[in-house]
């Protein structure tokens, strides 16, 4: 009876449901439209005319990059350079994140949510900048030591990971928990061997991704002075050696792709439900051999521990955090922070509308389908895939730059050197989730005589869109992280605005804009939550 009285209520949520998705793209299409008058598009002028021969001298050198021996050899001792940072990044934010997972997970904390707040609180710093940031900040301490890349790939990815750890600790079943428990173990030991084994898949496939995040990363550092592919094209850039630029884009290219097949394989042997990650031969070499490439790579940076805590390097800590505090509150510094705030927002909204439209066009050519393709359709699919590969290898700073060539500098271009190199990422993780569904409506659809086009459109698209809106959502927050690092080299934004106040030395200026910063991707975090929980 309470069964058959319930049902009559049923479609007002789903009504309200459906009101609270339109409010939000409706308001998603306005602040869009709000962005693109922001960057100029519809009054000012973008274009930059003069630097049109420039470009295509730039785009001809695709296809002659420099081959020379000589230079094929820098390649490769950058590359290695590149590798070793993200291997000993990865492993400093792997230990930071387990220790984090326990601070900030729901199991630690039980009914006191207030600590559980605080703690996730405090992962919000780290997490709201950039790792380029990082980079420049620590350059200020430590100088040109090595650790500079080690720690600026480390603590920001430890926030992270620390999160997702803890999330997927907390999401396990709590059976074996609440056993050891009532059994009289504490809470760590049941912690220990109550959550982590069943979570342990998971924490592994993570860890992976998060490797060949830290790859790219190291290339971003690398265009600030840390070394590496990054340092090489940033070289072969200011240079304008195209040809040299384009072998080094190909080389990103390359060592991407390995860190992207060899993590995907890792995780589709974790999902596979016959092979337990403790008894795959395939894992555990894995496993072994990415312990021996972080030792390699400590061996291969010559780290050393001592420099950490040097006089010098304490004195420079002491000397910035004493210049950095209190915080500027100048009313001119807060009006361009609020200006500029408004440019970085916009500038992230077209960012994300550019990311988000290409990976709709391209995301069925890049997928998978399930059965035998025809031969033009499978030369078709790769080629999307390696332009989409191409696209997120090169850094959003270098695509910045060749925009430059034909856009005046401003909001627009940093947009669109963010959303082309968004989209290398979205269209991958749209083309992954085009695989993941059921090819059943799409094959009956076919069978029934519908075009490829129209099989695509009405069997795959409807149930692709949430998923792929919610990647676009979670790109969002990196995108408006992403925003700092193309402001670094003028195009605007708050990145700009620290650029300029790290090179004056203005230590109590660069805390306001720094938290200013942190606050605004905060935002965008809550706003894309909201959002998200909308969709669903």
């Amino acid at each position: 009876m309470t069964a058959v009285l319930a049902r009559p209520e049923t479609p007002v949520p789903a009504l309200r449901r459906d009101r609270r998705r339109w409010a939000w793209a409706l308001g998603a299409v306005a602040v869009l439209g709000w962005s693109l008058a922001g960057a100029g598009l519809f009054t000012g002028e973008v274009v930059n005319a003069g630097g049109t021969a420039q470009f295509g001298r730039f785009a001809a050198a695709a296809v002659s990059p420099a081959l020379d021996a000589e230079f094929l050899g820098v390649l490769a001792g950058s590359a290695l350079v590149t590798v070793a940072y993200a291997a000993v990044g990865t492993a400093l934010a792997l230990a930071l994140g387990a220790v984090g997972a326990v601070l900030v997970s729901r199991t630690t904390w039980g009914r006191r949510r207030l600590g559980w707040s605080a703690a996730r609180g405090v992962l919000a710093v780290p997490r709201g900048l950039h790792e380029a940031v990082w980079g420049l900040l620590l350059v200020n301490v430590l100088g040109l030591d090595p650790w500079v890349g080690v720690l600026a790939i480390g603590i920001p990815y430890g926030a992270v990971s620390a999160k997702v750890f803890a999330d997927l600790v907390d999401e396990v079943p709590r059976g074996g928990y609440a056993a050891l428990l009532a059994s009289g173990s504490g809470r760590p030991a049941a912690a220990l061997y109550g959550l982590l084994p069943p979570a342990a898949g998971g924490l592994l496939s993570y860890s992976f991704y998060r490797l060949e995040c830290a790859v790219r990363s190291a290339v971003v550092l690398g265009l600030i002075g840390a070394g590496g592919l990054g340092y090489q094209l940033s070289l072969s850039f200011a240079s304008l050696r195209w040809d040299e630029v384009w072998s080094a884009v190909y080389a990103l290219a390359l060592l991407c792709l390995l860190a992207d097949v060899a993590g995907r394989s890792v995780r589709r042997r974790l999902a596979a439900p016959a092979a337990g990650p403790g008894r795959d031969p395939v894992l555990t070499g894995a496993v072994l051999g990415t312990l021996a490439l972080v030792a390699w790579s400590w061996w291969y940076l010559a780290l050393d521990p001592a420099a950490l805590a040097s006089d010098r390097a304490r004195e420079q800590l002491d000397h910035v955090l004493g210049a950095a505090w209190p915080p500027a509150t100048d009313g001119a510094l807060l009006r361009s922070i609020g200006t500029l705030a408004v440019d970085t927002v916009q500038m992230s909204v077209v960012a994300i509308a550019v990311a988000a439209l290409g990976a709709v066009l391209l995301a069925g050519p890049a997928a998978r389908p399930p059965g035998r393709l025809r031969p033009g359709r499978r030369v078709a699919g790769a080629l999307v895939r390696l332009g989409l590969l191409l696209l997120r290898a090169v850094p959003p700073p270098v695509w910045a730059l060749v925009l430059l060539f034909v856009l005046l500098p401003g909001v627009l271009p940093g947009a669109l050197a963010l959303g082309v190199y968004t989209l290398g990422v979205l269209g991958r993780l749209a083309a992954e989730a085009t695989e993941e569904l059921d090819p059943r409506p799409r094959a009956a659809l076919t069978a029934l005589g519908a075009r490829p086009a129209g099989a695509w459109l009405y069997g795959v698209l409807p149930r692709a869109a949430g998923p792929v809106l919610a990647y676009v959502l979670y790109r969002w927050e990196v995108v408006i992280r992403d925003t700092v690092l193309v402001g670094l080299l003028g195009a605007g934004g708050l990145g700009a605005l620290l650029a300029s106040r790290m090179a004056a030395f203005d230590w109590a200026a660069v805390t306001t804009v720094l938290a200013a910063i942190v606050v605004l991707t905060w935002l965008v975090d809550l706003v894309s939550d909201r959002a998200r929980r909308a969709l669903r």
